[in-house]
């Protein structure tokens, strides 16, 4: 077999390689993909088809259009102030009992990703926020760490998410489906969180203890306060989610709606000037183009990838026999976790997901093809979502490390463990129970 597949083994190694060495992805991806073709004495006129394929899949590929509009948003979102006087409100309320800021801080999560999907924004934010409270608490910063990691990147999974909207567009899925599919998984996993934090703060509530001194208030005027900051981005969560789901308007469209909406309330709570607006535009392009250049050199390596043999490969490594569909399944989960440990969400989506989504698209689980595929879109994005949790190349923690810097990187990757599991455990429940994922886009339907 290894000499059979000897060009695209060659091509994966020298992937990897190059990877490690610095350069940026997507002239990585490009480049193996060219020099491989030119040493297998792949015919030159073959390599125009890629060309072709980067204009009709990528340049003029309107659904794409969402991606600028959804980071925008989050962006402009940030500027409003709206996730701080959240943390304020809220740690109005629960500040008092065990575990009070960590409840905060998973509630934050949820709504910054719902509002948001900005993984790096998420994490930086509500760690300023939070970090600072929990420590002058006297919270062990293992749970800390790993509570804020963890919640900030709920975006990967909840939409509006960018991930979901590129696996939709790789995959061939409706946009509007995997959204609603992704409810429900992202709804679990937060609960798995309260009840981690739950559990902790009854029988070990000295890791997260309530603060000695808290801000007088009526719990009464404390919920008015909490109801009066969560309406704006409820609003604009029903906004851009309520007409992707009503079927009014295209997930661009919808984009667009949100994107105008976190303007106006970044502008109705003064934080709107020249500087934000030129922070965010700048911000957006350079994310933007990122994602571009890594899609355009996926697209080059795929293909050169596949003329020399990469996809009958990748059939022969899951192809178990006569044996349960679920057998396949766990492999290809288990070669995408692994892969997370050195590769970001965006490179493993672009190159690994195309090569294996037909031979899931085959495996027989008693369900139609479509909703194989929706089922396996989840359960990939919920495994995804560990790529930014776990060392050595974990993003969501090197954030982390740059709001404090006193806090040792072996603290934060112990705390994150528990997190990773429980991620896990969440991917267990979706495999094994697929209406988790199906039951919301087939009632909608």
């Amino acid at each position: 077999m290894i000499a059979e597949y000897a060009w695209p083994i060659a091509m994966l190694l020298a992937l990897i390689v190059m990877l490690f060495s610095g350069y940026a992805v997507g002239f990585v991806l490009a480049g193996v993909g060219i020099a491989f073709a030119l040493l297998a004495d792949v015919p030159t006129v073959f390599l125009s088809m890629g060309v072709q394929r980067i204009y009709s899949g990528t340049l003029s590929n309107w659904l794409l259009a969402a991606i600028p509009l959804f980071v925008f948003m989050g962006l402009m979102l940030e500027s409003s102030g709206i996730a701080e006087r959240l943390m304020h409100s809220l740690s109005a309320m629960t500040g008092r009992m065990a575990g009070g800021y960590a409840f905060a801080v998973v509630i934050i999560g949820v709504v910054m990703a719902a509002s948001t999907g900005i993984i790096g924004a998420s994490v930086v934010l509500m760690g300023m926020m939070s970090l600072p409270a929990m420590k002058a608490a006297g919270y062990d910063m293992r749970i800390s760490t790993g509570l804020v990691a963890a919640s900030g990147t709920l975006g990967i999974l909840i939409p509006p998410s960018i991930m979901l909207i590129i696996l939709g567009d790789q995959l061939r899925v409706p946009i509007g489906d995997l959204f609603m599919g992704a409810i429900y998984p992202g709804l679990i996993l937060a609960g798995l969180y309260f009840l981690y934090i739950f559990l902790n703060a009854i029988f070990r509530p000295h890791r997260m203890p309530p603060p000695e001194r808290v801000r007088a208030e009526s719990f009464w005027r404390a919920s008015m306060i909490l109801i009066r900051d969560l309406v704006a981005p409820m609003l604009l969560i029903l906004s851009v989610l309520g007409t992707i789901i009503a079927g009014v308007a295209t997930p661009t469209e919808s984009a667009a709606i949100g994107a105008l909406g976190a303007t106006v309330l970044a502008q109705v709570t003064g934080g709107l000037s020249m500087e934000t607006l030129r922070r965010a535009v700048y911000e957006t392009t350079k994310t933007t183009a990122m994602i571009a250049f890594v899609m355009i050199g996926a697209t080059i390596f795929s293909l050169v990838f596949r003329r020399l043999g990469g996809d009958a490969m990748v059939a022969d490594i899951f192809h178990f026999g006569d044996v349960s569909p679920y057998y396949t399944f766990a492999a290809i989960m288990f070669l995408v976790f692994i892969l997370g440990f050195f590769l970001d969400w965006v490179e493993i989506t672009l190159v690994v997901i195309p090569i294996v989504a037909p031979i899931v698209a085959k495996l027989d689980f008693g369900m139609a093809s479509g909703d194989v595929i929706l089922w396996f879109a989840i359960a990939l994005a919920v495994n995804l979502q560990t790529s930014f949790l776990t060392p050595p190349f974990g993003y969501a923690l090197f954030y982390l490390k740059g709001v404090d810097s006193s806090i040792p990187i072996g603290t934060i990757y112990r705390g994150i463990i528990p997190f990773v599991l429980i991620q896990m455990t969440a991917l267990l429940l979706i495999v094994i129970l697929p209406q988790i994922v199906l039951s919301l886009p087939t009632a909608l339907r």
